[in-house]
């Protein structure tokens, strides 16, 4: 567990596309039935915010950029302030999306519904990247997650990478197809693709171990990053770095929602490298924090608690 008083290397987020995230359940999904739901369940979600959320959860501090507008922005807005995460908001004129995730209690099935997002204009998303150099952590970490909302070039991620190393800050990347093409371009300090995305990446195919590493040195070869960490569901997880590859199994835990897993994975990741913990260490916990969400109900996130209890039955690092 983290020691709340320690010291880390600071960290910023940001969430071009956050998400109030809406969570219910109903006994059957059925096509032209009004279904009668459960309980609901809000939470502030988003990549970057997730990573935030998480980072406060295992005893961390970070600063959360996001944007937000309309009256979804505003309830989004106090639920974090709820939270205590500490944010810059870049307010925009249209809606925060929602996004709507619903359990079919009858089956264990799992149905989500992300909605696009606001439209950005030109002088909003360039507020966004303003706000960025701002707030840039100089010798820390930038943690860049997320979708792209419409209107924000497809090139943002890449930007943004590329005031990190030109302001000496370690850029860090969740996302997916152009937008963390245009990441890797830069290069990053981290990355964490799906098998498929790393396979488009470098134009092979990473369907064994010896293929996956391969791929992964590929890009770390290329200059393009200089970590990729892989989660691979029931298949555990693969670190690789220029001179290490490590893989862990994943816990044995009961799945409940896989909502936020990858971005509890991320938070975890980069709480540890920026308390100094090696990458073995740091990805570790990190495999740990991310099948512990996976293992809440709806879109609720790992606890430090649960997270040391799983961290307990992984290999040493």
């Amino acid at each position: 567990m983290a020691d709340p008083a320690r010291a880390h290397d600071p960290i910023l987020t940001v969430t071009p596309n956050p998400a109030l995230d809406v969570s219910t359940s109903t006994p059957r999904v059925i096509p032209e039935e009004k279904l009668r739901c459960g309980p609901t369940r809000l939470d502030p979600g988003g990549g970057g915010i997730n990573v935030s959320r998480v980072v406060r959860n295992l005893g961390g501090r970070s600063t959360a950029l996001y944007t937000a507008g309309g009256p979804t922005g505003h309830a989004y807005r106090e639920l974090l302030e709820r939270e205590g995460i500490m944010g810059r908001v870049v307010r925009v004129r249209g809606s925060t999306r929602e996004s709507f995730t619903v359990d079919e209690t009858s089956t264990g099935e799992q149905f989500r519904f992300v909605l696009q997002g606001p439209q950005l204009s030109e002088p909003e998303w360039r507020a966004l990247l303003s706000a960025v150099v701002d707030d840039l952590p100089v010798g820390g970490y930038l943690v860049a997650s997320g979708s792209l909302p419409p209107g924000i070039p497809v090139d943002f991620y890449g930007r943004l990478a590329r005031i990190a190393r030109d302001h000496g800050s370690r850029c860090i990347v969740d996302a997916s197809d152009a937008a963390l093409n245009a990441a890797l371009d830069e290069g990053v300090f981290l990355v964490k693709p799906s098998r498929h995305e790393l396979a488009e990446l470098v134009g092979a195919p990473v369907g064994d171990d010896a293929q996956l590493e391969e791929a992964a040195r590929a890009l770390i070869a290329a200059g393009r990053t200089e970590i990729v960490a892989l989660t691979l569901g029931g298949a555990g997880a693969v670190l690789v770095t220029a001179d290490d590859t490590w893989r862990l199994p994943t816990p044995k835990v009961a799945v409940q929602s896989t909502v936020g897993a990858g971005d509890s994975f991320l938070g975890a990741f980069v709480l540890r490298l920026a308390e100094g913990r090696t990458p073995r260490a740091a990805f570790r916990t990190a495999v740990a924090a991310g099948s512990a969400t996976a293992a809440l109900p709806a879109t609720a996130l790992c606890g430090a608690d649960e997270v040391a209890d799983l961290e307990s039955q992984l290999p040493p690092a």
